[in-house]
């Protein structure tokens, strides 16, 4: 058990990272390409309207996978941070920096599908429903995350308390997934993608939302893996720096 984490850290360890990365990247991206596009071309264009919601349910394809991934890339992050505060592990801290600024991305644009999305089936662009506003709380704390790092020049210590702040917000990517269970108010469904067949949607929506979802995975897996490697090229470029100016 000890060799197997040992080899994880070995592949995790900056040179390496960049060795292995360099091969992963352009096979992970044209993948991300094939699927994403494809995920929401099927999704938009092959699937029947709703007998409900008409043509509007299609956005579904871009709200649904955007807001799993602003809850999991904030997980993601929280167990990298945790890694950085054990383990003290720099690939660790620069991947969650990384994949920061996508987490917000995704949030924001989960918050403006659902908003655009709820226009017609709630009459309303916005409501103070349970789960809208946590996540609108969640994008506050990734803008907040992103602009710790960049307040404070000490990389390490930036690690420490974005580390700090990214346990604090878990509680509100927690309660993004989860707020529907905890409070019986607000307009907001649950969930619409379930194990449970009663609740689930229709299997001709569902297998294109499973292609979508894919194709947001790998995306988030093309861009973390890309920032990470400009991130560490970036440290490495400070370092070089900041040993010319201690000489000179």
């Amino acid at each position: 058990m000890a060799s197997g984490w040992n080899a994880i850290w070995e592949w995790a360890n900056p040179r390496k990272f960049m060795g292995w990365t360099d091969k992963a990247l352009p096979v992970v991206a044209v993948l991300a390409a094939v699927v994403f596009t494809g995920g929401l071309f099927w999704g938009f264009f092959l699937t029947p309207d709703d007998y409900r919601q008409g043509a509007t349910v299609k956005i579904f394809y871009l709200h649904v996978p955007s807001a799993m991934m602003a809850i999991n890339i904030w997980v993601m992050m929280l167990i990298t941070s945790l890694i950085w505060i054990v383990r003290r592990h720099h690939v660790s801290a620069l991947a969650a920096k990384a994949a920061a600024p996508i987490g917000a991305v995704m949030t924001l644009i989960a918050l403006v599908t659902g908003a655009i999305w709820g226009k017609p089936m709630w009459g309303t662009y916005w409501e103070w429903d349970p789960r809208l506003t946590s996540f609108l709380i969640l994008l506050l704390f990734y803008i907040g995350y992103m602009a710790l790092w960049e307040a404070i020049e000490n990389p390490d210590t930036a690690a420490d308390l974005t580390s700090v702040l990214c346990l604090v917000g878990s509680v509100f990517a927690l309660l993004s997934r989860y707020a529907v269970l905890f409070w019986n108010q607000g307009l907001h469904q649950g969930a619409s993608l379930s194990m449970d067949t009663e609740e689930n949607v229709a299997d001709v929506f569902w297998y294109p939302a499973l292609m979508a979802i894919a194709g947001f995975v790998l995306l988030f897996i093309a861009l973390v893996l890309l920032r990470t490697r400009t991130e560490i090229r970036q440290r490495r470029l400070q370092a070089i720096e900041m040993r010319e100016r201690v000489q000179g």
